[in-house]
């Protein structure tokens, strides 16, 4: 046996491995059964492999026979895929005013649309100017309104609220 020190990073492997007992699967995918951990590790180096320790939380834990390298570079490789793939979620800013058009209003939602079906959020900004202010409750209709024309494809994660001379609301993918 070595005295090398224990794996930092990855599943533990032959010498690493403490418990007594395990339950071996051979390289061919073969459940051999539970073995005493010397005899698993003998049985993996007579064919020039390595035990490794694939399910450490199973009773007794799960070892397979298989190159150690070759499984930790499958594992980075995995890894680095699932990275690739994932998608950030970015906030999106559609700014309108409380009297707005009908028409202005539609070429909106349909931008908003268009970037729930990305995936994104959406942050809703009212503008109010001068006297429009003292109107808040014409702003909140306004949102409301978007609220339940993307009620089928959106929800809202933050409700209406004022901010300064803006109303604020957020919407996400349901």
């Amino acid at each position: 046996m070595m005295n090398a020190p224990a794996p930092m990073n990855g599943p533990r492997y032959d010498e690493f491995i403490t418990v007594p007992k395990v339950r071996v699967i051979d390289q061919d995918g073969e459940n051999l059964g539970v073995l005493y951990t010397k005899e698993a590790i003998a049985t993996a180096h007579e064919v020039g492999l390595n035990l490794v320790e694939v399910s450490p939380g199973a009773d007794p834990p799960v070892c397979k026979i298989l190159d150690v390298g070759k499984f930790k570079y499958e594992a980075q490789k995995k890894a680095a895929a699932a990275r690739k793939n994932q998608k950030t979620q970015e906030i999106k800013e559609i700014k309108m005013r409380p009297n707005i058009d009908d028409h202005d209003y539609e070429t909106k939602m349909k931008a908003v649309h268009r970037f729930i079906e990305e995936g994104d959020k959406v942050k809703l900004t009212l503008r109010f100017r001068g006297r429009e202010l003292s109107h808040g409750e014409l702003g909140l209709a306004l949102l409301e309104r978007v609220r339940d024309d993307a009620a089928e494809y959106a929800k809202v994660e933050q409700t209406p609220k004022m901010e300064g001379r803006q109303m604020l609301m957020v919407i996400a993918p349901r």
